[in-house]
């Protein structure tokens, strides 16, 4: 991920709009130009994290970085109310719980765009962002479907919930399989992170969930596999329904 360093040359990337992953201050470190970078970041968007020197020293690869680190993304986010305003109806959105693997991302954005998603929505900590790799492995996919990055992923569902979206979380231990779900209706899928699955709090927030049947003695499907397999059923449900109407 590239990197920039150093008060100026952050203050002008926020200045100039530049996509930021986010934005590294070396903890202690205070004053005024500090204090505007941090209040350029917040109004932007932009995550702030306080880290040691050490780590700001390692991403710099130098130890002159006026204690300001900031790692660049390859695509602006969009805002979850813009998201919202400009769905189709019915609405289909993807929701991903802490994916990590950029080239899982990247594969998920392509499919979400080609099977015709109105956004992908991603939570802000403890999950891969829109980096180089991932712009790569979407095959500029970014470049095409509106992104939004939340602080409270649980937050974001009731939200969507409010627009009229059922939440449609991923489970491999479901009963109910994702064909025989009626995914012509307004609807988020909610897919979880690669190891764990779907955080409790965030399972919780579904309002009903499915699986994917698996039959071989692999006891699931890559996240991103899943989410292709469950996007095109969508994809069929509402062509189906737009040739009877």
């Amino acid at each position: 991920m590239p990197v920039l360093y150093g008060i100026h040359a952050v203050e002008e990337a926020l200045t100039a709009g530049r996509p930021l992953e986010r934005l590294l201050i070396v903890r202690g470190r205070a004053g005024k130009p500090v204090e505007r970078l941090l209040a350029a970041a917040r109004s932007r968007g932009v995550p702030v994290r306080f880290v040691p020197r050490q780590e700001a020293d390692r991403l710099a690869a130098s130890d002159r970085h006026q204690g300001v680190v900031a790692l660049t993304a390859a695509q602006h986010y969009a805002d979850l109310e813009d998201l919202l305003r400009a769905a189709h109806k019915p609405a289909l959105f993807v929701v991903l719980d802490g994916i990590e693997d950029p080239h899982n991302l990247g594969a998920i954005i392509r499919t979400a765009h080609c099977a015709g998603a109105d956004g992908v929505i991603l939570p802000e900590r403890r999950a891969a962002g829109l980096t180089a790799t991932v712009a790569k492995a979407s095959a500029g996919a970014i470049e095409h479907i509106p992104i939004a990055r939340v602080v409270n992923l649980a937050r974001a569902l009731e939200q969507l919930k409010e627009a009229g979206c059922w939440i449609i979380g991923l489970n491999p231990e479901a009963s109910q399989p994702f064909t025989g779900a009626d995914l012509t209706l307004p609807c988020a899928l909610v897919l979880g992170s690669e190891g764990r699955g779907l955080h409790e709090l965030v399972e919780k927030k579904c309002d009903f969930l499915v699986s994917i049947p698996v039959f071989g003695r692999v006891g699931s499907l890559n996240v991103s596999v899943a989410a292709g397999i469950v996007l095109y059923e969508a994809l069929r449900q509402r062509q189906f329904r737009a040739s009877e109407a």
